[in-house]
């Protein structure tokens, strides 16, 4: 199976560290170079999803969302029917080579498999498949974020580049959000553990890669007003705790589970 690395021209200590991961866990990669919105400020003034409103997309959000779009024009052209895409800050499991070396524990149907965790409470499928190794995958329900880490098939790349040709949107509203029509037209599933998770979610294990999207991404909420904090009435928190109990009673007869996404081990790291 490709695996391809997006890496900014400007990154190479990211680089360094990708090269030190896959080594690490013994797998060879491709690198691919990032779009950079530092020097493309005029990716802004492209079309948006209108489902933002006033919160309008940086410059790296969407450069993001182009170096996505480059891995899928390699894979959409690729002999094999999946390939992997990751982002420059991922740390690996112990024994994530046992799965990107093959392909034959994806599901049939998968269009997308997300490999990464951003230690946020999802909503998966209790039913579990195995992927060998200690790794199983549940179909994914609800929105998980980050698109450090995924698997692709060479026809869901063809159609999310069909999808992104004249809009932007993020990339992972795009592949991991229910709410954009992208979700309901791909069958889509979670690694369990995760297979990968990028360096800021790490917590103390993190080895100090900052997002590069944040700066750019918290100007932009800002600006719009959404980072202003406003108290909720009580009727309102009312409102909500009912909310969570109908979405449990819901997600019980689903046969759907609410949890964190472990990290398999990482093991020893330079």
């Amino acid at each position: 199976m490709k695996c391809l690395v997006i890496n900014l021209d400007r990154s190479s200590d990211r680089l360094a560290h990708m090269r030190a991961e896959f080594g690490r866990i013994g797998v060879a990669f491709e690198r691919v170079v990032a779009v950079d919105g530092y020097s493309h400020p005029e990716l802004e003034q492209q079309p948006q999803h209108p489902m933002y409103g006033p919160r309008q997309l940086s410059s790296s959000e969407i450069a993001c969302l182009h170096s996505h779009r480059a891995c899928w024009s390699i894979l959409a052209r690729d002999e094999a029917r999946y390939g992997a895409i990751f982002e420059d800050d991922v740390v690996f499991s112990a024994n994530a080579s046992c799965l990107l070396a093959d392909s034959s524990w994806i599901p049939a149907d998968a269009d997308i498999v997300k490999l990464e965790t951003y230690f946020s409470k999802t909503i998966i499928q209790r039913m579990r498949i195995s992927a060998g190794h200690g790794f199983s995958v549940s179909r994914l329900c609800k929105f998980h974020p980050g698109t450090g880490g995924y698997i692709i098939s060479r026809q869901a790349a063809r159609d999310l580049l069909e999808a992104t040709e004249r809009i932007n949107l993020t990339a992972d509203d795009l592949i991991f959000n229910p709410a954009f029509a992208t979700w309901s037209s791909n069958a889509i599933y979670q690694l369990v553990p995760a297979l990968c998770a990028q360096d800021q979610v790490l917590g103390d294990r993190a080895l100090g890669m900052p997002s590069l999207l944040d700066h750019g991404r918290e100007c932009k909420w800002l600006a719009s007003g959404l980072m202003t904090k406003r108290r909720r009435p009580m009727t309102e928190k009312i409102r909500i705790e009912i909310g969570r109990v109908v979405e449990w009673i819901v997600d019980f007869c689903k046969l759907r589970r609410r949890t964190v996404i472990p990290l398999a081990s990482p093991g020893p790291r330079d």
